[in-house]
């Protein structure tokens, strides 16, 4: 009985070799087929990995050199701080160097995009207001949130286009600019600072109605607000009367 059992156990043992051989010689012979096909395809593949390596390389060096061209920018913009908006003889001689950073900083905002082209607007943004340029910092801050929508930029940008349309007496504008800035609700503290705006602006129209219901919606969404909550609740009390 040993004999047989030892005997079936060499036949199994056999069999299992012949079967994996046989795996074997198939795929061999399938690789030998369609080597041409294959080596296409590895081709296509190698291809597109290396395309992709070089896209990103290619793509993260353009961003470093956007980040490097940003940090230029700032720096002048800080150099030349004191000197825009002002009319002193010393201010006056640097007005050539503050223009040429604007058209660069234009330039450089057209052809980038998402945080570079935003960050280059909002730098723009802030000249215009030092100059009192409001209707141009208006602009150049709705440029910088439409450059990067889905960044901490676009609520920000958006809050301080308002202020601009403000500063230059478009109030319409201002509560439109206060509304889309409202919508970034994921960034609380601008989003409850652009409500409380709106209930202003609506005092500020005479609207008592429209400034009521939007002291109450800033209750409601944001009841806890150690500060704009207060106030809007003071303001409710003022109104009420």
């Amino acid at each position: 009985m040993a004999v047989d059992q030892e005997k079936q156990e060499k036949s199994v043992a056999k069999n299992k070799r012949t079967d994996e051989l046989t795996v074997a010689e198939k795929l061999i012979e399938f690789i030998q087929r369609n080597r041409r096909l294959l080596l296409g395809g590895f081709i296509v593949i190698a291809v597109v990995l290396v395309g992709s390596i070089v896209g990103l390389t290619a793509q993260e060096r353009i961003m470093e050199n956007s980040f490097v061209r940003l940090d230029e920018f700032e720096q002048r913009h800080i150099t030349l701080l004191p000197y825009i908006g002002s009319e002193d003889v010393a201010a006056l001689l640097r007005q050539g160097e503050i223009t040429a950073l604007l058209e660069e900083l234009g330039l450089f905002a057209a052809r980038t995009s998402g945080f570079a082209s935003a960050r280059a607007h909002s730098i723009r943004a802030a000249i215009f207001e030092a100059q009192g340029r409001w209707p141009l910092a208006e602009g150049a801050w709705i440029a910088a949130a439409n450059a990067s929508p889905r960044s901490y930029f676009a609520p920000v940008s958006l809050f301080n286009a308002a202020v601009a349309a403000e500063e230059h007496g478009d109030l319409e504008s201002a509560l439109e600019l206060y509304t889309r800035a409202l919508a970034h609700d994921e960034f609380a503290f601008i989003a409850i600072m652009a409500q409380f705006s709106i209930g202003r602006l609506h005092e500020a129209k005479d609207n008592r109605e429209a400034a009521l219901a939007a002291y109450q919606a800033l209750l409601i969404r944001w009841p806890l607000d150690p500060l704009f909550a207060n106030l809007a609740q003071s303001r409710i009390i003022l109104l009420a009367d």
